[in-house]
């Protein structure tokens, strides 16, 4: 899923609806991008990406054999074909609790609309990994096929402060690497830097082939998006400034990033907290990082189950050409895995 075309950089005050959008678009004969594939602007998200509707939900917090504090977030979607030969099976699904002592959990299944199957030894990596760490909790799994290692490389946090990578060849197996994120590397005052996502993407100027999207909090207690740049995965370059900060989308907290490109551009798909509406927004950053342009609503979180007015830390997948997104469904730390497919 790729890319438009780059304009200077703006800062819109307030989040615009999709439908606001739209109807802008067609009263000043302008278009939004849409690709192949899709079912035309007025159905398509900004960007040109798909609408997403619910399909079923894939994984509750009760039906689990490790299930320590009732509740699970953060899910991550990766496919095995080609990658692991001896995998359980064409998905690995990675989530985890989070209150403590969370753990990174992995289900697997052979479609991306299910059923996922729980792996009967998780946790696969716990909060006390010796001699590495021992933490109150371990969550927000983020796993990244590395074609260039030929391992899946896993970023975790634990505490909410620092953000680990292990790696995997076989995706269930990890040793444990680095720290490769603290609150440390930020400026003075930041109290959280998680739930961080990694993706391969070419910034030249920078150097860079690999970035990485995360939350970032501060004294003020309002959560930003903020991003870094990376050679190789492993030893990483932030930016002291947010990439996205919640005023400029009219938010009081927004988290749980995920990087899409689309026609040349890039784009971050992004969460605000209930208190805010509870929905997903959109924000073009451009392929080189440089825009900021708030395109507003990505997805509509349901009102009724299992989103109850919230959806959160989408991930994205596709299986023989149909979009599909998993995400984080209902109140924080009361919720489940959900699907949802594109159109």
């Amino acid at each position: 899923m790729n890319e438009p075309h780059e304009t200077p950089k703006q800062n819109p005050p307030a989040v615009l609806s999709r439908r606001v959008l739209l109807r802008g678009a067609a009263a000043t004969g302008t278009a939004l991008a849409v690709g192949a594939g899709t079912a035309g602007a007025a159905a398509a998200a900004p960007g040109g990406f798909p609408d997403y509707t619910y399909v079923r939900t894939l994984l509750k917090p009760s039906d689990l054999a490790y299930n320590p504090t009732g509740e699970i977030i953060f899910p991550c979607v990766r496919g095995t074909v080609g990658r692991l030969p001896a995998a359980l099976g064409r998905f690995y699904l990675y989530y985890a609790p989070h209150d403590a002592p969370g753990g990174i959990c992995l289900a697997y299944g052979d479609s991306l609309e299910g059923p996922f199957t729980e792996y009967p030894a998780n946790p696969l990596v716990t909060n006390n990994w010796q001699p590495h760490y021992k933490v109150s909790h371990v969550s927000s799994p983020h796993v990244l096929w590395n074609e260039d290692a030929k391992e899946m490389w896993l970023y975790f946090h634990g505490e909410n402060t620092t953000t680990r990578l292990a790696r995997s060849k076989d995706g269930i197996n990890f040793t444990y690497d680095k720290v490769v994120l603290s609150t440390s590397m930020l400026p003075a005052g930041t109290t959280e830097t998680s739930y961080a996502r990694v993706f391969r993407h070419d910034l030249p100027s920078r150097g860079a082939r690999y970035v990485m999207l995360f939350m970032l909090n501060n004294t003020t207690n309002h959560r930003d998006i903020a991003w870094g740049w990376s050679p190789d995965g492993r030893n990483w370059t932030f930016d002291q400034e947010p990439l996205i900060r919640h005023s400029e989308v009219g938010a009081v907290n927004v988290g749980g990033p995920h990087l899409l490109t689309r026609g040349g551009s890039a784009y971050v798909v992004y969460n605000k907290d209930k208190s805010s509406g509870g929905d997903l927004l959109i924000t073009e950053v451009g392929k080189d990082f440089s825009r900021r342009v708030h395109l507003g609503l990505f997805h509509d979180s349901m009102t009724g189950a299992p989103d109850n007015g919230r959806t959160a830390a989408p991930s994205f997948g596709t299986e023989n050409g149909v979009p599909y997104m998993i995400y984080e469904a209902g109140e924080r730390l009361q919720g489940a895995i959900a699907l949802a497919r594109g159109k």
